[in-house]
């Protein structure tokens, strides 16, 4: 270290000593600092003070507030669940005093056809809870947490009270009817001081697993719904299959259905819940024993007073147009409520068609013959009623098929691809030279196309099918597999269902004959174009059977027989019509507008016009092309 450095460090030094010196405090600014730093620590501990005061009175409050409330339900906050039993010719309903709601609903006229005993339990136990709560100055009341002492107990009647205190009470009535109605009434009886005074509402929290009763669970689902009803009329439900979670319905609804393909939980209210209901629906995987998962959260009308009493109806029961006609009459609530919109029968055509001609059919049938007679007699009475209109399309085309000759004739000229359009125009002429229609073989068939999509809506809804057998069917309700594997594979599911099987080979013969029938009748491109068609034809079938191998054989039976018929027909009519004879009217009657003019004008005139509007429009479209091009 040379000289210039250490008198460097030593300057330093020297400047860093003096001005610490310098800036020292002196004795009376160190008794001010000390002064300071005792009141902060003092203020600090203060503070400290007073906010463990304020914490243990609010502790002291609240567990005060605790006990208030604990003493105010001491007795029905402790107890041990007893069940209560009501029962009927129809229906034994068990319920359980801690909560006072129904814990299993036990149906005793129907078969489990999962295990194959006598009775259906719909839900049993934790399957399905039911919460009322009350909100109330100090804490919410809710019933799931109170035991219920049981009085006034008969066969269909029983009075389940929870104590509050001296003089407080719940109640809650239960009266069970003929059949599957359940009639409820809660009542708040000396309470009024622990509510506020604005209380009109109570919080209706109801849930339930939707237990698998049938063998095909993906059918079975498919008419699994949570299922609510407007005040103002009209119906309407969550999608499915797929997942719903609080979903917001505006408007207000009087009951609501937890619904599966044959039996439904309902709950009515005589003084409807109010709009905003939630209603949460999310299906569960095959395997599990259950097909959704239901969820309703509603609000319904409380009186706090006890002057009126929170009534609601349910009913656990069988999905049976003719009976849920009845539950009206039997409701003390004297409102509309279509709970026979539980049996789904389609859109509004289709349902006209259910609810005013199949439904008494299938009634009057039903009580005379086995439920497959019946099917096969629906069958044969649809086909006896739409045969005019039958025998109609196929005269129609018989008359095409045999004038085809001559229509190859008198286009033969028009052979060119931009000459299509005069092709159909000579060919429309010649046709009403003749005075056939070819437009008249499709109102026949869009007659009986409603008819179909009405059966497909009403069988598999149709609970006098369920558990009926007939010949290899052991259940007409659900599939008939003649094999059966462990494993699903896609697409086709674990099993092969014979009726489905004979629907789609019956589908194919009937589509072969239709085909045919058409091609013989068309001219030049259009046979041509056929050739193509009846390939898409012939996929259709393959394409049903995948769709409709896990449907019930009641439905594919109907559709089975159904095309089998109508094969039997078309067959029939082609034996029975003499083409030589045919042509021969058609002559006769070629040679009568000839010379009666005025008979021919309207059909005529217009087919004329159609083309000659045709011809305009494709002269204007040329017309445009050759000016875009200039």
């Amino acid at each position: 270290m040379d000289k210039n450095t250490i008198i460097g460090f030593t300057l330093i030094a020297a400047v860093l000593i003096g001005f610490s010196w310098w800036n020292q405090p002196s004795e009376e600014e160190i008794k001010a600092q000390q002064e300071q730093i005792e009141r902060e620590a003092a203020a600090q501990q203060k503070k400290d003070a007073d906010a463990a005061r304020i914490a243990a009175r609010g502790q002291e409050e609240l567990a005060q507030a605790l006990r208030d409330t604990t003493a105010l339900f001491h007795k029905a906050l402790q107890g041990t669940p007893q069940p209560v039993v009501l029962k009927n010719d129809f229906l034994e309903l068990t319920l359980n005093t801690k909560g006072a709601t129904v814990e299993r609903v036990y149906i005793k006229s129907y078969t489990d056809n999962m295990k194959g005993t006598q009775g259906v339990v719909l839900f049993n136990g934790s399957e399905q809870s039911l919460n009322y709560i009350l909100t109330a100055k100090e804490r919410n009341i809710s019933t799931k947490d109170l035991y219920f002492q049981p009085s006034e107990q008969t066969d269909s009647t029983v009075v389940l009270t929870a104590e509050a205190g001296a003089g407080k009470y719940l109640r809650i009535s239960y009266r069970l009817g003929k059949d599957y109605m359940l009639h409820a009434s809660l009542q708040a009886v000396g309470m009024e001081g622990l509510f506020a005074p604005q209380t009109n509402t109570l919080d209706i929290d109801w849930q339930e697993r939707c237990k698998q009763q049938e063998k095909g669970f993906s059918f079975e689902n498919r008419y699994a719904t949570l299922t609510y009803h407007f005040t103002e009329g009209g119906t309407d439900y969550l999608n499915e299959t797929s997942e719903k979670i609080d979903e917001n319905i505006e408007e207000p609804i009087d009951w609501v259905a937890f619904k599966n393909q044959f039996f439904s939980a309902v709950m009515i209210a005589r003084n409807d819940f109010a709009a905003n209901a939630k209603m949460t629906s999310i299906p569960y995987e095959k395997g599990e024993g259950y097909l959704k998962g239901y969820h309703a959260k509603m609000k319904g009308f409380f009186d706090p007073s006890g002057k009126q009493t929170t009534d609601f109806e349910f009913f656990y029961g069988p999905n049976d147009f003719r009976l849920l006609q009845t539950i009206e009459e039997q409701s003390t609530f004297g409102k509309d409520l279509e709970l026979q919109r539980l049996v789904y029968l389609g859109w509004p055509l289709f349902r006209i068609i259910n609810r005013w001609f199949t439904i008494y059919v299938f009634d009057w049938l039903s009580q005379i013959f086995p439920m497959g007679i019946v099917l096969i007699l629906i069958t044969l009475l649809l086909k006896l009623i739409t045969f005019p209109m039958v025998k109609k399309s196929y005269m129609s085309s018989a008359k095409m098929r045999v004038l085809k000759p001559r229509l190859e004739a008198a286009t033969a000229k028009f052979d060119k691809p931009e000459d299509q359009m005069q092709k159909q125009q000579a060919m429309m002429a010649e046709y009403a030279k003749y005075g056939v229609s070819p437009l008249s073989g499709c109102l026949p068939m869009l007659i009986q196309m409603p008819i179909w999509i009405a059966m497909f809506n009403f069988v598999p809804n149709a609970i006098q099918l369920r558990g009926q057998s007939f010949l290899w069917m052991d259940d007409l309700s659900t599939y008939d597999p003649i094999i059966e594997w462990s494993h699903s594979l896609p697409i086709i599911g674990d099993h092969l269902s014979l009726t489905c099987i004979l629907f789609c080979i019956s589908n194919v013969l009937y589509s072969w004959m239709t085909m045919r029938q058409q091609r013989d009748q068309m001219v030049g491109q259009q046979a041509e174009q056929m050739k193509m068609m009846q390939w898409m034809m012939y996929i259709m079938p393959v394409m049903f059977f995948f769709i409709f191998n896990d449907y019930s054989s009641g439905l594919n039976f109907y559709y089975f027989i159904s095309l089998f018929f109508s094969a039997l027909i078309m067959w029939a009519l082609r034996k029975t019509t003499n083409d030589e004879k045919l042509l021969a009217l058609l002559d006769a009657r070629y040679k009568e507008n000839q010379n009666n003019p005025q008979k021919l004008r309207g059909l005529a005139a217009r087919l004329q016009a159609m083309q000659e509007q045709q011809a305009k429009l494709q002269q204007q479209r040329e017309e445009m092309e050759r000016r875009r091009r200039k």
